[in-house]
């Protein structure tokens, strides 16, 4: 029995306990129940991938793709050109139309974010740099306020806040601290934002900001727990945010582990956030400040588990989410319903050697963006990096 197959063993008969002990007692409802339930596969609302499109994209019947930029080359209709390694992205509202926000995962010089803008009719009118001169700008996330959180994934990296509409300088927020950050989510119900963190021991926080809506300063605060993938947990704060001694991971005992924190996603009072070495989706209900395991690749029953290398995540306003993945078997975009069934969304055909990054919808939800950092070029520095929008009958409730 190799690691992964003993790991499912262990991991289904601990889960099974856990669901017959509430049985047993009758004191979760069928909805507890199912939240403490990891998704498995099945078929999903839009079908089977259909063959490649002449972009070698695969995807369901009634759908399309487009695409919009490739790195190093001009946007069309545009003078700008666009950035390497595209990563994490977001899309905002802008007058009749709106506007889509990437990242670019290089080191400095090249790291920063760049943004496309649409008219009404889906046009790129637009493409501009809204951030320059930082290392390695993997996800981030969106703010209530209009602005885009930008994460550096180094040792030292801080959040930069970002105007998607280029119409004021990007400004560094320290008090959201120092460490390799990696996505952020907008909790506005609680005032707090949620931050990943890309290590192998690496933590789940959430910023306090003093004013709702003003970064500049706040508290940092680390999920505090066990071992376990479920269950109540606590909050403490973190004593040195800047990390000028010791590593904000390591700063408080009894801080709750994650295994190489990847995106993060808030709506609807929960907050699902990924973690890359355990094929790991996790649900943190804010209400309740109770943990939850979403999806856990040694936890499919049957088969090959679909979502592996999981990595940045969205959602649709239908409670869909959207989950990409980092590199082979396949490059695919899975989605796991509410009623927590897995399945595939999108493939990527001939990229094996890159990662699928930055999905997002456009604000009326009948557009999915998202990018091949690496293209089929598989190169590191991400000069083969296209950006692509979806188009297709998604569904909204």
């Amino acid at each position: 029995m190799d690691r992964r197959t003993a790991l499912r063993a262990a991991a289904l008969g601990a889960t099974s306990l856990a669901f017959s002990g509430c049985l047993w007692k009758g004191a979760a409802t069928k909805s507890q129940v199912a939240a403490d339930r990891p998704a498995q596969p099945g078929r999903g609302p839009y079908g089977p991938i259909a063959a490649p499109d002449s972009n070698g994209i695969g995807l369901p019947q009634g759908f399309s793709c487009r695409v919009l930029a490739k790195s190093g080359q001009t946007v069309s209709g545009t003078s700008y050109t666009w950035h390497l390694a595209p990563d994490g992205g977001a899309c905002f509202p802008a007058g009749d139309g709106w506007i889509y926000v990437s990242n670019a995962e290089v080191d400095s010089p090249g790291g920063g974010a760049s943004a496309l803008r649409f008219d009404a009719g889906g046009k790129v009118t637009s493409a501009y740099q809204i951030l320059a001169n930082t290392d390695r700008n993997c996800a981030g996330g969106a703010t209530p306020w209009g602005t885009w959180l930008s994460c550096e994934e180094v040792s030292e990296g801080r959040v930069y806040e970002t105007y998607p509409d280029g119409s004021r300088e990007a400004v560094v927020r320290p008090a959201m601290g120092t460490f390799k950050h990696e996505a952020a989510a907008s909790d506005p119900e609680r005032g707090v934002i949620y931050l990943t963190e890309d290590q192998p021991d690496g933590c789940f926080y959430r910023f306090r900001p003093r004013s709702w809506g003003d970064l500049s300063s706040g508290t940092l605060e680390v999920l505090m727990g066990g071992s376990e993938t479920s269950g109540k947990v606590t909050w403490r704060q973190v004593p040195d945010p800047d990390a000028t001694q010791t590593t904000t991971r390591q700063q408080l005992a009894g801080v709750k582990k994650f295994d190489g924190g990847e995106g993060c996603y808030y709506a609807r009072g929960t907050c699902w956030f990924t973690t890359k070495g355990d094929d790991r989706v996790w649900a943190y209900d804010a209400g309740r400040e109770r943990l939850s395991l979403v999806y856990d690749d040694s936890l499919v029953k049957a088969g090959e588990a679909p979502l592996t290398g999981v990595d940045n995540i969205t959602g649709a306003t239908s409670g869909d989410l959207f989950i990409a993945e980092d590199g082979p078997p396949q490059m695919q975009i899975n989605l796991i319903t509410p009623d927590r069934v897995v399945t595939p969304f999108l493939q990527v055909n001939g990229q094996d050697e890159s990662e699928i990054a930055g999905p997002a919808f456009s604000p009326d939800g009948t557009r999915l963006y998202f990018s091949s950092q690496r293209g089929n070029s598989g190169e590191k520095k991400g000069t083969g990096g296209i950006t692509y929008e979806v188009t297709g009958p998604f569904r909204r409730v």
